[in-house]
């Protein structure tokens, strides 16, 4: 019995460390969509919906992690412009999580599904988009505006289950210029990082966090995001925006099939 019970133990923790790698490696590289993965999976095994999207968040606070390992040595990151994404997004982030759990699941989850689904068919509409860097919109009027955007996108971050990352990276590349391999260091390091540790501490004081599933998934993230970050940087702004539009249409399927 007690072998048993230390076989089913070692294959749960397996399954989370690989789900996580996979998740957070994937959403490294596009700049978004670890909760594709990981979220689905800690429900499957067993995670009631609000208990598992807490775990996810806290989780993924280790993508940030392990992308700012990576793309601290390529010094990617514009500490103003940095900034204005935390003063814009954080509090839109809070407010999202805050109003998550009294929302439709079902709802939420459609709504990400045509979004995501619409920014990867936009991409693709858009071969030059994103690839290479055109900086714009850094006017006061253009800064107001983008930091609107975030702040919605915050929102969004802490009310949907996953993905958003997508929209983040999207928003740097079409409205203030950024390429794709830019835009998504800023995505993983302050979403990933700051926005999602916002969401986390939110979601984690109003509900439980399932803290003997985090070492795996802590651990699969932290590597993820660095395998991830590494190769981004590697690629350049092509494969990025490739493996972004792959990943968004996937995923938006996925989604708008779940939401029925």
């Amino acid at each position: 019995m007690i072998t048993g019970n230390l076989g089913h133990e070692l294959a749960l923790q397996l399954a989370l460390f690989t789900a996580s790698l996979v998740a957070n490696l994937l959403s490294a590289l596009a700049g978004g969509g670890a909760g594709l993965v990981q979220l689905p999976v800690l429900i499957l095994l067993g995670l009631p919906f609000p208990l598992a999207l807490a775990t996810h968040k806290v989780a993924s606070v280790a993508l940030g992690v392990g992308a700012t390992l990576r793309h601290a040595r390529e010094r990617s990151l514009n500490p103003r412009f940095a900034t204005l994404i935390l003063v814009c997004g954080l509090p839109g982030v809070v407010l999202g999580a805050k109003v998550v759990l009294s929302l439709p699941a079902q709802l939420l989850t459609l709504m990400l599904a045509v979004l995501t689904i619409g920014l990867g068919l936009y991409s693709l509409a858009k071969p030059a988009l994103g690839t290479t860097s055109n900086v714009k919109q850094h006017d006061h009027r253009g800064l107001a505006l983008g930091g609107a955007g975030l702040f919605g996108i915050g929102v969004l971050n802490g009310s949907l289950t996953s993905g958003t990352g997508l929209f983040v990276t999207m928003w740097l590349v079409r409205w203030f210029g950024l390429d794709y391999g830019r835009a998504v260091a800023y995505t993983l390091i302050l979403v990933g990082l700051f926005w999602n540790g916002a969401g986390a501490l939110t979601l984690g004081l109003q509900g439980q966090i399932a803290w003997r599933w985090l070492p795996m998934l802590l651990a699969g993230s932290i590597t993820g995001g660095y395998l991830g970050a590494h190769l981004a940087i590697a690629k350049g702004s092509k494969v990025v925006k490739r493996a972004f539009e792959v990943l968004a249409l996937v995923m938006g399927v996925s989604l708008l099939a779940k939401a029925f």
